[in-house]
């Protein structure tokens, strides 16, 4: 299956079936993600009447929450994942150079937006086996939710 990036023209096109506007911000990678983001929460917001979010604009929005993450908490002793989309590493501490690294925290997209956005906590996804933490760092609860501006 091949794969399609992120666009603005994608972008609108998910936009209009949520009954959204467009985007007329900057049709750049960074902008185009946070939109992205936005799409997602009002799909969400839209409960099962809402379209569901295309595989690019899932992808936009977990990679603008992975990397406001690294900006927040930079550093490379955690490596935060969700597969297939993204992975960040992030908070400052000992890091690995080879092979897999001791402190990995892994989770689907929904998972990772509900968490990053506030509307799951830690404890909770954990709980209920919605996220694999492993290592002694491997807690990202003192960075949630993640401020977006």
């Amino acid at each position: 299956m091949p794969r399609t990036p992120l666009s603005l023209a994608l972008l609108n096109e998910q936009r209009a079936a949520l009954g959204l506007p467009p985007h007329t911000g900057a049709d750049e990678p960074a902008a185009l993600r946070r939109a992205a983001l936005d799409t997602v929460l009002a799909g969400a917001g839209a409960g099962a009447g809402g379209a569901e979010p295309s595989r690019p604009i899932v992808k936009g929005a977990v990679r603008f929450l992975l990397d406001r993450l690294a900006e927040l908490a930079p550093g490379r002793s955690v490596e935060v994942r969700v597969p297939p989309h993204a992975a960040v590493q992030c908070i400052d501490g000992p890091h690995h150079t080879r092979g897999t690294p001791p402190n990995v925290v892994e989770m689907d997209a929904a998972t990772w937006i509900a968490l990053a956005t506030g509307r799951l906590a830690w404890a909770d996804a954990l709980a209920e086996g919605r996220v694999r933490a492993s290592g002694a760092r491997a807690d990202l609860t003192a960075f949630l939710p993640i401020p977006l501006d």
